[in-house]
């Protein structure tokens, strides 16, 4: 089997001294695992960062053998943030994300281009905000989508409207600008606040079920945003 395509780099390991094993998130064949010999040497190990995207042929005996890959690339994405922790760590969550809920070999086109529309609200000076819609439209594009909406009851405190949980034993506010999608905050501790609900989504709903642990690179992005 041989096939070229482009995709974008979303984890590799090292696989010997000279070789790695990486997953690629590809436009007409999802995710695809393949063997990078010598992506260990200075000739390609530079374009190999996380996020980068990729030109790629790839090659295997069968399909119950891993196959190898031979890469050039096509945009290097993630160096232009190497000085920005903060984005080179989002850069980081979001692959993982993608690496850990999406099924082998099995094409979704609207996985794919949300990857590079990724790239383009990190340009955003709400970023956060729209990182966060972004997650929660890959839930959505994988088969679970979060209705706020429909889960929450209005409430006036203080003069300000509030939205809380409906049938919580625990009532949870719920961030304003999950609910209407034309308020823009870069008030920090509310966007922590919606990561956070996302993130509790993410758990009880997709990670638990399927005996996963939440994302250590998405901890660690929270963590440097605080």
């Amino acid at each position: 089997m041989i096939w070229d395509d482009t995709g974008f780099l979303v984890s590799k390991n090292k696989y010997s001294e000279n070789s790695l094993i990486a997953e690629i998130y590809t436009q007409n064949h999802g995710k695809v695992t393949g063997i990078i010999f010598g992506g260990t040497s200075r000739k390609i190990k530079n374009y190999l960062q996380i996020g980068n995207k990729l030109y790629v042929n790839y090659n295997s005996k069968s399909d119950n053998k891993i196959g190898y890959f031979k890469l050039e690339i096509d945009k290097a994405l993630s160096p232009m943030y190497f000085d920005d922790k903060k984005k080179l760590s989002c850069i980081l969550s979001a692959m993982n994300l993608i690496k850990i809920l999406t099924a082998d070999s099995q094409k979704n086109i609207k996985i794919f281009d949300s990857i590079q529309y990724f790239f383009d609200l990190l340009e955003s000076e709400i970023w956060i905000q729209k990182y966060i819609f972004w997650e929660l439209e890959l839930f959505k594009n994988l088969g679970y989508d979060l209705e706020l909406n429909d889960l929450v009851e209005k409430k006036i405190v203080n003069d300000e409207l509030k939205y809380f949980t409906k049938s919580s034993s625990i009532k949870k506010n719920i961030p304003s600008f999950l609910i209407d999608k034309n308020e823009i905050t870069s008030d920090l501790q509310i966007l922590l606040h919606g990561l956070k609900i996302v993130g509790d989504y993410l758990d009880k709903t997709i990670l638990r079920p399927n005996n996963m642990s939440h994302p250590l690179n998405r901890t660690q992005f929270i963590n440097i945003l605080k």
